[in-house]
């Protein structure tokens, strides 16, 4: 009997709100350039390291990640940590992930530079890192001197012999979710930044106003 391939599968972390065409990018380049078999985007529900601020309720960045992927058969919507109670920790995602999937899975983490370096203050970092391989989006002309400084004790910590931490370069993320949220209040146009269907979705529902 041949040996199981391994599947490889991305998560797409975020509060989403709103999801924008920076996320999507980040997300097929992800797949294709690391071979994934699909990727998930998962809303978070109560993120720890997030400065408390009134964000929309989880159904409805639910809902827009839905629409926003919906056109993608390689991206699915996780309602994993909208549905875990209390804190979403990344290592409870990775275990919950292993039991859905099967631990013949690799997880890839794709997330922002930023958060990347408040990794050793998560939930068992040295278990997070041996689990999965996180992939650092950011936009080009970032300055990756903090990231570069912090990575040697990042992967010390991991024990890994193999990179546990890859940067990939995405010109759309120069979008974010805050300075739509801005334009939004600011009746300026978000044409363009978020996918169609998203941008109905947030006038029908007068969101972010």
């Amino acid at each position: 009997m041949g040996k199981l391939r391994t599947k490889r599968i991305g998560v797409m972390g975020g509060t989403f709100d709103p999801i924008h065409t920076g996320h999507l990018v980040a997300a097929e380049e992800a797949r294709i350039q690391f071979q994934l078999d699909q990727v998930l985007f998962m809303p978070s529900g109560y993120p720890p390291h997030k400065e408390e601020r009134n964000n929309l309720a989880a159904e409805d960045r639910y809902v827009m990640a839905v629409i926003a992927t919906a056109d993608n058969s390689d991206f699915k919507v996780s309602k994993m940590e909208i549905e875990r109670p209390g804190p979403s920790y990344t290592i409870d995602t990775i275990e919950q992930l292993h039991g859905e999937y099967g631990k013949n899975t690799q997880i890839f983490f794709i997330t922002g530079a930023d958060a990347i370096l408040e990794i050793l203050t998560w939930k068992e970092p040295e278990k997070v890192l041996r689990e999965a391989v996180f992939i650092a989006a950011t936009r080009p002309g970032y300055d990756l001197a903090k990231l570069e400084q912090a990575l040697p004790k990042v992967e010390k910590t991991s024990q890994a012999q193999d990179p546990q931490i890859i940067v990939m370069e995405i010109p759309a993320l120069a979008i974010s979710s805050t300075d739509i949220r801005i334009r939004i209040k600011e009746s300026r146009p978000i044409r363009y930044l978020v996918p169609d269907g998203v941008c109905e979705f947030i006038e029908k529902n007068g969101f972010y106003r």
